[in-house]
């Protein structure tokens, strides 16, 4: 198993980035993640005066992975995501979907027990934890050192509350290594974490890594399965523009997988896919993801891979 502190974090992905491991396909690998302020908030006023915005969305790694190469997939199971000790949710002046309305700063902070289900919001409303890491990419061909913060087709800020443990989450390779990182983790988030946060939260994760030789051509940007559901998410400038693109990434992946005809892929995601808004505030950049039930596809467990 490799063990990465915490302080190997990274801002930006990029194939220049010095890797924090190098692993081999199907090892394990043990971190920690930051909460996605990296630790700079601890009142409402940090969030007007105190907060370093160019250390927003930390990720831990990245980790190459030998072998990998542009062609590939980098297989990622998620095994085990576990809330340190506490979170914070925010309203923060000029974030959020509802930006131009909601513009005095807020804080709520919550103590969240080791083994917690659940997080006191409020005396009488309790919200269910789940939690997930919110970045999750790997190094894009280019030269330039990009953001954590937005949704792109290498991953990034996908903020996507289905990606939690029991998850295996599939992205294409783009450079030598794959170069993966993740953090930026939620204890808790709804579909469109619309006013610009979930329980952001440091959190224990444990995953393991492997390579899909040659099957890179089976998709543009990040896909994901349970034993339950197959899932697709494709990044957008609006909301339309991104679910168009998940429906017809859908649609490939049902004739791919499944030797459906064009047009009864179509209609079956009509008839039995569910498209869902996974993050709204990263303007312009937005996710869409579309999940189909494995059980009506007569394969429920089985693995695409596998």
């Amino acid at each position: 198993m490799i063990l990465i502190t915490r302080d190997k974090i990274t801002y930006r992905f990029s194939p220049d980035l010095e890797p924090a491991a190098v692993a081999r396909p199907g090892e394990v690998v043990e971190l920690e993640t930051h909460d996605c302020f990296t630790g700079q908030l601890s009142t409402e006023e940090d969030l007007v005066t105190a907060v370093d915005f160019s250390r927003v969305n930390p990720a831990t790694g990245p980790v190459a992975v030998e072998g990998a190469e542009p062609g590939d997939l980098l297989k990622v199971t998620l095994h085990e995501i576990e809330v340190l000790d506490w979170g914070w949710s925010a309203i923060i002046a000029g974030f959020g979907f509802l930006a131009d309305q909601f513009t005095e700063p807020r804080l709520w902070t919550f103590e969240i027990e080791p083994g917690a289900t659940t997080i006191a919001f409020n005396d009488r409303i309790r919200v269910p934890v789940r939690p997930f890491a919110g970045v999750m990419g790997v190094a894009p061909a280019t030269d330039s050192m990009l953001s954590t913060i937005p949704p792109r087709a290498n991953g990034g800020n996908m903020d996507n509350q289905y990606l939690t443990a029991g998850t295996t989450v599939y992205f294409p390779v783009f450079v030598d290594g794959g170069h993966f990182s993740l953090g930026d983790a939620h204890a808790a988030q709804g579909d469109g974490e619309v006013a610009g946060t979930g329980v952001e939260a440091p959190v224990r994760i444990v995953y393991s890594i492997d390579v899909i030789k040659g099957a890179g051509n089976t998709m543009a940007e990040p896909q994901y399965e349970t034993a339950d559901f197959y899932g697709v998410t494709a990044f957008a400038t609006t909301l339309d523009d991104a679910a168009r693109q998940a429906t017809r990434y859908m649609i490939d992946y049902l004739t791919d997988a499944h030797g459906l005809s064009p047009e009864e892929a179509y209609m079956l995601c009509s008839l039995a896919a569910d498209l869902k808004i996974a993050e709204v505030v990263d303007v312009p950049h937005m996710l869409v993801a579309m999940h189909i039930d494995k059980g009506v596809l007569g394969s429920l467990g089985v693995m695409r891979f596998e």
